[in-house]
C-alpha cells in the first residue's frame, strides 16, 4: 500500500551513522515519535551495505508498533525498503528513475524524488512526494546548488500534482513561509539529529507547524 509521508517534519539520518551509533539513532527516533511529535522519519546512509543498512531499517520499521502513526523510508534503495515492509523510498539525482524503482516496489511503497531549480514536477510521473530545494543556504549544498528561496519554492508547488517537501537550512521559524509557499511540510537534517535536543526540535517543529498559518 502506498503511503506518503505525513504533512510537518521528515527528520532525516545524520549520515554518518557507525554499528555503534545505529541503535542509539533507532532509539532517539523512538523518543521524538513518543515525547516530541515525530511521524516521519528518512534512513540515509550512503555508505552503509544493504545488509547493515537493511538491519537499521527493519529495527526503524518495527517502531511502528508502538507508534502506529509512524513513517518510516529509506533513501535511494528500493530492494531493501520492500524487503524491511518500510513505507517509502526516496531518489536522488544518483538513484534509479522513479519509473524504474516503481518496477522494483509496485504498489507496496510510495516513491519520492529530490528536485531542485529548474526541474518540472509534471514530468515525474511515478513520483508521490517531492522534496524541493534548497530554500536556505546549506552546507551541503552550498557551491553546488544557489538557494531558490520562497519564490522559488511556490513556484514548483504550484507545478506539482504531489505534495512537496522542502528542505535546505529550514528551522520551525519558517513554518509560516513554506505553508504560504503551499509546501507539505519540511525535510530537516542538521535541525534535528545534529541538535543538542531532538526531541525539543522535534516539538518545536510540531508546533509551528500547527499553529503556521
Amino acid at each position: 500500500m502506498r503511503r506518503v509521508p505525513p504533512r510537518g517534519l521528515i527528520a532525516i539520518s545524520p549520515g554518518d551513522l557507525t554499528r555503534g551509533t545505529a541503535a542509539d539513532f533507532v532509539g532517539l527516533v523512538d523518543d521524538c515519535a513518543l515525547d516530541g511529535g515525530l511521524r516521519a522519519v528518512l534512513l540515509r546512509e550512503p555508505a552503509w551495505s544493504d545488509r547493515d543498512l537493511l538491519a537499521v531499517l527493519r529495527s526503524l520499521c518495527a517502531l511502528r508498533a508502538r507508534h502506529d502513526a509512524l513513517w518510516v523510508g529509506v533513501h535511494d534503495r528500493p530492494h531493501l525498503a520492500l524487503a524491511a515492509g518500510a513505507d517509502g523510498v526516496h531518489l536522488g539525482f544518483r538513484s534509479l528513475t522513479p519509473a524504474d524503482a516503481r518496477r522494483v516496489v509496485e504498489s507496496h511503497c510510495a516513491i519520492g524524488l529530490s528536485t531542485h531549480a529548474g526541474d518540472d514536477p509534471r514530468r515525474a510521473t511515478d513520483a508521490d512526494w517531492f522534496f524541493h530545494g534548497p530554500v536556505h543556504d546549506t552546507p551541503s549544498k552550498r557551491g553546488l546548488k544557489a538557494p531558490i528561496g520562497y519564490g522559488g519554492l511556490s513556484e514548483f508547488c504550484a507545478a506539482s500534482p504531489a505534495p512537496v517537501f522542502a528542505i535546505g537550512g529550514l528551522e520551525p521559524r519558517h513554518a509560516t513561509s513554506l505553508r504560504a509557499a503551499g509546501a507539505a511540510g519540511a525535510a530537516v537534517l542538521r535541525g534535528v539529529a545534529r541538535s543538542a535536543d531532538p526531541v525539543a526540535a522535534c516539538a518545536d517543529w510540531r508546533a509551528a507547524w500547527a499553529t503556521a498559518s
